[in-house]
């Protein structure tokens, strides 16, 4: 098994006023060159949003684009749907950029802050039609168990939103002191484990809220929960 630590106080971060942003891998002006992406996974932000504010109009072209609010509300808006889409913390959000894509996105609360993670994945096919798509997912469907939110649009996986790329996005709650072993797709897949919350073991390296730990060379790998602990799961092909 080959690993890769990115500690939670070793993220890139920005501070707009508006907008506090901790990126972990290259984004905008942060730049570091051991961190540009983990196979086709290119961005994962970690991003608080003030009240009312949030991104302009501005365009997007071939990447898959994952949206997981944490807290709060999420307004967005694109080219193909001139009605503001709410998307709230338990939803997900995915957009195909392919083509051509402009969008908006601000926290459509008047008083409370916006908690999101926003992640890029390189597709496996270019210039495909745009498209967008959200779902909600019941919680009490990842207790101590395995849910997948997101995965390819060539594989039929019930219940999951879709995307152009053989990735697989999913999340655990796990209970103190329970224990799951996760099991690759393919030997040219690698995951990204970030630690939302809590405290977890994987491979005797201790996860911390917001700890992560790309996983690579391995069939499969054990997490094991120190307390309870909200835990994300990005598989991806392998450059």
């Amino acid at each position: 098994m080959k690993t890769i630590i990115h500690r939670a106080d070793s993220r890139g971060f920005a501070n707009h006023g508006w907008l506090q942003a901790n990126h972990s891998f290259s984004f905008a002006n942060y730049f570091d060159k051991d961190k540009v992406h983990f196979g086709v996974l290119r961005v994962l932000n970690d991003d608080i949003i003030a009240p009312k504010m949030g991104f302009g109009t501005h365009p997007h072209d071939n990447m898959e684009i994952i949206t997981i609010p944490l807290s709060g509300v999420l307004k967005h808006r694109d080219n193909m749907h001139e009605e503001w889409q709410e998307v709230l913390a338990g939803e997900v959000q995915v957009m195909s950029a392919g083509t051509g894509v402009e969008h908006s996105e601000i926290n459509g609360s008047d008083d409370k802050h916006l908690s999101l993670f926003q992640i890029w994945i390189i597709p496996n096919k270019q210039n495909v039609s745009p498209r967008y798509d959200q779902n909600r997912f019941d919680t009490k469907e990842r207790k101590n168990k395995l849910q997948t939110l997101v995965s390819s649009i060539d594989e039929d996986l019930e219940g999951s939103l879709k995307i152009h790329q053989d990735a697989l996005i999913s999340r655990i709650d796990l209970s103190k002191d329970k224990s799951f072993t996760y099991t690759l797709k393919s030997e040219n897949h690698a995951v990204y484990v970030m630690n939302i919350y809590g405290e977890i073991e994987i491979n005797a390296e201790t996860l911390y809220t917001r700890d992560a730990l790309g996983i690579s060379e391995t069939e499969g790998f054990e997490i094991k929960s120190k307390e309870d602990s909200e835990i994300l799961l990005i598989e991806v092909p392998l450059l």
